[in-house]
């Protein structure tokens, strides 16, 4: 136990607030978070019923049911509702001095008032209407994490177009991989970013998008790492299009409407084009943002992450409830890993999130930011992208601050939240995530789809959330959604990561399903070799595979990153198995542990483990990932040379 909420103050919570409307106004009765969580995953209808009345959604609620059919796939939510993302969005920054905070390693930062905002938008948003955008068109960006690309996303929505975005960091295959399957009529680019003091010119790679996007009738450019740059032949320049401030005009449109397009890490063949509706993300940012991060006006919220990443779009969301976002484009480590503390301390920031990694690399340079930094405002402190080990919440109470919240969240793209998290009424537990979210049905299931509790299973959602996609782009007949959640247990969403949902409400994520190491019957998730390893101080990213071989038996290979100043003697490679073998499992000790440069990811950060474990198995690169989608491709070469390694070592063995 490392904190427990103070009763009187969890009174002021919105969730306590919630609770006390439930039982006063809807006659709900429920004290505890269990008792709540039980009736919001049975009751589903009323459930986000009431978080749309709670709430005060702006739109026209209409006549249907909240809820038709539970059936999925096709669950069909609020009939005869319209509302707008945009509109609920900025209909609390009226009067606001600071609406939008936005950081980088380019600019001083920039401060938006809800004047500024609301009036930048409206400009924007008129130029598209004379452009014929509308609803249902595409307008997709190539920006870094800036308040131009808010503004723009903003506008595009505010008409009932579909936004989608791409970070810079992402490379020309990458970009039109997801670009072309959507057909964007207006594309917005920037002219390049700065990333840990080194600046990246796109402006010809924007020039080479412009020529095979067939579709755009319009590229806007947004001056950013050049100001005095000229805007792309025949395009437009982000002064131009927003010179005439005015009120948005919002358009507000069906419950399922489509809202914004995410892609998935498209490490084999072409991303899956994800898309949410504008009603079920309202709804679903308004409880996750509202009731479990306890955001709402007079808050800052500040998430590091990039326009490629949902987070980017959660992070944005905190307008719903008249938050105000803080941006960040640039490095996490320049100059050093204090960097998004000392953010966090110069734009008072109440609500910090980060990655599991970011955590655990400050953790291991023994930063104490809670010494050397102003953090008053903080309170609380949220972790997703991978499982956050024990040692690194430790950390944090101990060298962040004493009294901070501390949530583990986990989601994804597919629903563009979390739906295991924290809530403001609940103890913290090293290592533990908090709760699972109202409303998600989240259970852990055997391969009989039996629910185990305090046992590791299958992540299956069993009953149907708004933001669950409406469809994917170019998906005609809906097979590929269907073969990708609903193929394993018909009509249950499996999620593809091992759970274990604790009998006090708790649960624990162990990494993905499909990358489990089964050692002689004994299965381990990644995340629980990861956690040993990487506990190790010399040790700051680690990835393991279990590679088959051709006489039926595998072969355990474990691949690190060292600390600066560190090297993999073998004295480190005996810690490392001992800590395997007496914390997990004497058949999870590794056959090798090899030091490589950079642990191969996704452009999002996820670890690249089945496409590595095919590439050890003899599969071609270029079959088992897609190259665009890796961080930094030059991370593959130890890796290739190792299976031709291992090509080598089963030519030579002996037949029979």
């Amino acid at each position: 136990m490392l904190w427990e909420p103070d009763p009187e103050a969890f009174q002021s919570a919105r969730m306590a607030d919630y609770f006390r409307w439930l039982a006063h106004e809807q006659g709900i009765p429920g004290s505890t978070y269990q008792e709540v969580w039980e009736w919001s995953t049975t009751q589903i209808s009323p459930f986000w019923e009431s978080i749309w009345e709670y709430f005060r959604v702006v739109g026209e609620r209409g006549a249907g049911p909240a809820l038709r059919d539970r059936t999925m796939p096709g669950t069909c939510w609020f009939e005869g509702a319209t509302l707008n993302y945009a509109e609920n969005c900025l209909r609390g920054v009226a009067g606001k001095p600071t609406a939008l905070l936005a950081y980088s390693e380019v600019r001083a930062p920039v401060q938006l008032s809800g004047e500024e905002l609301r009036l930048q938008v409206g400009s924007l948003a008129a130029h598209l209407r004379r452009l014929g955008v509308g609803e249902g068109d595409r307008v997709a960006a190539y920006l870094p994490s800036i308040p131009e690309a808010v503004v723009a996303c903003l506008a595009a929505v505010s008409l009932g177009a579909i936004w989608s975005s791409c970070s810079p960091d992402f490379g020309e295959k990458a970009v039109l991989d997801r670009f072309q399957q959507i057909q964007p009529k207006v594309l917005l680019v920037a002219d390049g970013y700065r990333y840990g003091l080194r600046d990246f010119d796109r402006r010809e790679l924007a020039e080479r998008l412009r020529r095979q996007l067939p579709s755009l009738e319009e590229v806007i450019s947004v001056p950013y790492l050049f100001p005095e740059a000229n805007p792309l032949p025949g395009g437009r320049t982000w002064e131009e299009v927003t010179g005439d401030p005015q009120e948005p005009d919002f358009v507000r449109v069906a419950f399922d409407h489509p809202l914004w397009i995410l892609y998935s890490s498209g490490t084999t063949g072409l991303p899956k084009s994800i898309v949410h509706s504008h009603g079920g993300i309202v709804l679903e940012h308004l409880k996750v943002l509202g009731l479990h991060a306890d955001l709402g006006p007079g808050d800052r919220s500040f998430w590091f992450t990039t326009t490629g990443w949902m987070m980017w779009n959660y992070l944005i969301s905190a307008l719903l409830l008249g938050a105000c976002p803080v941006l960040f484009d640039g490095s996490p480590a320049t100059p050093d890993l204090n960097r998004l503390w000392a953010l966090a301390s110069d734009a008072r920031v109440s609500h910090f999130g980060s990655s599991a990694a970011h955590l655990t690399s400050c953790m291991k340079a023994d930063l104490r930011p809670g010494d050397d930094l102003d953090l008053r405002e903080l309170r609380f402190v949220g972790s997703t992208g991978s499982p956050l080990s024990p040692v690194a919440f430790e950390w944090i109470y101990r060298s962040v601050k004493r009294d901070v919240w501390v949530a583990s969240l986990s989601g994804g793209t597919d629903l563009c939240t979390a739906f295991v998290l924290g809530s403001p009424g609940l103890p913290v537990r090293a290592g533990v995530i908090q709760c699972r979210g109202l409303g998600a049905r989240v259970e852990a299931f055997d391969e009989a789809g039996e629910s185990l509790v305090d046992q590791v299973g299958e992540l299956v959602i069993r009953e149907p959330m708004p933001s669950m996609p409406v469809f994917f782009w170019g998906d005609r007949d809906g097979s590929r959604y269907r073969e990708s959640y609903f193929n394993v247990f018909p009509g249950v969403w499996r999620h593809g990561d091992w759970i274990r949902v604790r009998s006090d409400g708790g649960v624990i994520i162990y990494g993905r399903s499909d990358a489990t190491i089964n050692r002689h019957g004994v299965r381990m998730g990644t995340s629980e070799i990861y956690q040993v390893v990487e506990d190790l101080a010399p040790i700051q990213d680690s990835l393991v595979v279990d590679v088959a071989q051709s006489q039926g038996d595998s072969y355990l290979a474990l691949f690190v990153t060292l600390n600066p100043g560190q090297s993999l003697t073998d004295q480190l490679v005996g810690e490392v198995k001992s800590a395997l073998r007496s914390q997990l499992s004497p058949r999870h000790v590794p056959d090798l542990v090899q030091q490589v440069g950079s642990i191969p990811r996704t452009l999002s950060g996820k670890k690249l483990e089945l496409p590595i474990k095919k590439i050890l198995e003899g599969v071609a690169a270029e079959k088992a990932l897609d190259l665009a989608s890796l961080s930094d491709p030059a991370s593959l070469t130890p890796f290739r040379e190792l299976a031709l390694e291992l090509s080598r070592q089963a030519a030579a063995r002996p037949s029979g």
